[in-house]
């Protein structure tokens, strides 16, 4: 299994799934045609996608969304709230291609199963996801303001993790986001800090995760350095030893990341 980072954070959200038998989007948040050329650097047949799932509704997870639906003929996979939630960004839709699933309920694709599972952000009813060969699992989990037990019962033991490392909290504290922002990004339904995301990296490295994507940094309230050395020191003063004890890379902004591979 692979993932690949297209894009990441505020600007807009778009991960590449690869299993053997299956390719797949993981949110579609910039333009169409911003996701087709990065598949095209990568190396990827944009027809050879098989779908699209939905994290939720933000339109930096689903601003491309419909018209690669319509340009590819692909379908798009989401709970049934966060469906209805994106009918009128989406535009017009093939009946065919809206297919839904129950969180929390396992399903397939291809022979990849997929498992939806709940986060806390604030839209209707947002997923993260773990995919399963079988043998190993891969998740993503962002754009939740808490990891709980349940939320990290899905991440333990993924051999790769693609989390969240938002913000620093000094600097979003200090920045020019009006006070009710800061106060969203802050709480439950927000986003987790490099901190939040140092003490999530250790659980997982403990629980066996050997390589870590940092996900959906903010552009104001973070850097790529800042989150490596908030996530990087915590680990190194718990013994664990980046190269050593576990892969870490950072989803960047507008660009392709480093693809992680179990």
């Amino acid at each position: 299994m692979k993932l690949t980072s297209l894009f990441s954070g505020s600007s807009g959200n778009c991960i590449l799934f690869e299993n053997e038998g299956v390719k797949l989007l993981i949110d579609a948040g910039v333009s169409a045609r911003g996701v087709v050329c990065a598949l095209e650097e990568l190396g990827v047949n944009p027809a050879e996608i098989d779908g699209i799932l939905i994290t939720h509704e933000h339109d930096d997870h689903i601003k491309g969304a419909g018209i690669l639906s319509r340009k590819l003929d692909l379908p798009i996979y989401a709970n049934p709230a966060t469906l209805h939630a994106s009918l009128s960004k989406l535009g017009k839709m093939k009946e065919s291609n809206l297919r839904t699933f129950d969180t929390n309920e396992a399903f397939e694709i291809n022979g990849t199963e997929i498992l939806p599972f709940p986060i806390s952000h604030d839209a209707k009813d947002p997923v993260g996801y773990s995919f399963s060969n079988g043998k190993d699992r891969a998740v993503i989990a962002t754009d939740t303001g808490i990891i709980t037990e349940d939320i990290f019962s899905h991440l333990r033991g993924a051999k790769c993790a693609l989390v969240e490392s938002n913000h620093d909290i000094q600097m979003l504290k200090n920045g020019p986001y009006p006070a009710y922002l800061k106060k969203r990004i802050l709480g439950e339904h927000g986003h987790i800090s490099n901190y939040t995301a140092a003490l999530l990296c250790k659980d997982l490295i403990e629980s066996g995760t050997e390589q870590i994507i940092l996900g959906h940094l903010s552009r104001h309230n973070n850097t790529p350095l800042i989150a490596v050395n908030t996530v990087c020191g915590y680990l190194e003063n718990n013994n664990m030893l980046r190269g050593k004890d576990y892969t870490l890379n950072v989803a960047l902004h507008d660009r392709i990341s480093e693809t992680m591979e179990v």
